[in-house]
């Protein structure tokens, strides 16, 4: 068992009570911040009474039956796994935890930023972050591990990338010492693989999905193989190696057709739309977005990219009352989300190629000059700031405006050297 300090503080805090309250009449103040900082070891005597006031029990030896129930849970926080089920088991158990100091408390405690994450509810993982940072010192190996892990995974959501690697490379360092299976293993070095594809470093990223690949064929884990060739084909995809994405991307498609996985389904058929798109194959282009935004039931995320990426390819071969159908389907969308970090993206995206369809060009360069242009230099988004620049600088020329379309022609090189350079 580790020392019962930190746990002392967790029960505190998520109660809401302060030191005094917890300690009056039964040790000093000071005697009870040492104890909750591992400080001092309290005597059994003290430690019942402190859980007696707190509401809670202190078990000293494992329960087998608890550990059980939280791997259950532990091996359901995935996006694929049923949400309505994940959530079941979590208020099961936390029922249980709020009612007592055991060896699991500390990994559940810890997952639960997994588990939020997985919801998309990030106030609620960062929330829980916040309140853990307190508790890193009592850590073991392995809490210390999912602690690196499960930040990296938070922050990857967030579009943090460079935080995420830190993250995973500081869980990485922790696998020697932490007793971890080959499978919890291929999944820490399958979120070095997208975070390294999201940074363009595609030879690292070729690397890590290699080694994760192979313990998910080993384990017949179809799920996880299919967001692996998800992966292959983006990083052949930029290296101009075309046939290999595709093959990787229908390789994809078909591993998520066998086990029903939506996601992988959708991401695959959207992925395959942008390589078509930038070889100039438009029929083909739009043919896969429309296949990936057919089951309305997928990651909201991944729906609002292929629908934003519709839209572009239908402006480009003219098709105006497809873009104005695909606006509104894309708005409505849109206005149902509330935990995307994204939204101000697909919200300027929308509203740019509104301007142009109802003809409103001087609403449309405001909104690119004045909003959207800073917002995508300050997030560092240099592949859609190259779009953007260009789209306007050409239009801008169109209108003879020269002096001001070279200058987002520049804006337009500039941002391609940095996302080269990547």
């Amino acid at each position: 068992m580790v020392d019962v300090g930190p746990f002392i503080k967790l029960q505190r805090t998520k109660r809401q009570m302060t030191q005094e309250e917890l300690s009056e009449g039964i040790v000093s103040l000071s005697y009870l911040s040492k104890i909750e900082n591992k400080k001092t070891k309290a005597s059994p005597e003290i430690i019942q009474l402190l859980c007696n006031r707190l509401g809670i029990e202190f078990a000293e030896e494992t329960n087998s039956h608890i550990e059980e129930k939280c791997q259950q849970w532990y091996e359901m926080l995935f996006d694929h796994c049923d949400k309505q089920e994940m959530t079941d088991r979590y208020e099961e158990l936390q029922v249980i935890m709020n009612q007592s100091i055991n060896e699991s408390f500390i990994m559940f405690e810890i997952h639960q930023i997994r588990y939020y994450s997985v919801l998309r509810d990030f106030n609620k993982a960062l929330a829980k972050i916040n309140e853990l940072h307190e508790l890193v010192d009592s850590f073991n190996h392995k809490h210390e591990y999912y602690w690196y892990k499960f930040k990296g995974g938070y922050y990857s959501l967030q579009d943090k990338h460079a935080k995420a690697m830190k993250l995973f490379k500081q869980a990485q360092e922790k696998i020697p010492l932490a007793n971890l299976n080959e499978v919890e293993i291929a999944d820490l070095k399958y979120g070095l693989a997208v975070t390294h594809s999201q940074l363009w470093q595609q030879l690292e990223c070729l690397d890590y999905t290699q080694e994760a690949m192979e313990v998910f064929q080993r384990e017949y884990n179809f799920d996880r193989c299919g967001q692996c060739h998800i992966l292959f084909g983006i990083s052949y995809q930029r290296f101009k190696k075309y046939e290999k994405a595709i093959k990787n991307f229908q390789l994809a498609k078909h591993l998520g057709e066998l086990c029903d996985n939506k996601d992988v389904i959708s991401l695959a058929h959207q992925n395959l739309g942008y390589l078509y798109s930038t070889t100039g194959n438009s029929e083909e282009a739009i043919k896969n977005y429309l296949l990936a935004i057919e089951d309305k039931d997928v990651d909201t995320d991944n729906l609002l990219s292929t629908y934003t990426c519709l839209i572009e390819e239908y402006y480009h071969v003219k098709q105006y009352e497809k873009v104005e159908q695909n606006l509104r389907e894309a708005k409505e969308l849109l206005s149902k989300v509330t935990y995307s970090d994204l939204w101000n993206l697909y919200d300027y995206i929308i509203k740019v190629y509104t301007h142009l369809i109802n003809e409103e060009f001087d609403k449309f360069k405001v909104v690119l000059t004045d909003h959207f242009i800073p917002y995508l230099k300050q997030a560092g988004e240099h592949s859609y700031l190259v779009f953007y620049s260009k789209l306007l600088a050409n239009l801008l020329e169109e209108w003879g405006k020269y002096k001001e379309s070279v200058q987002y022609y520049k804006l337009a090189s500039l941002s391609y050297e940095e996302f080269v350079n990547m």
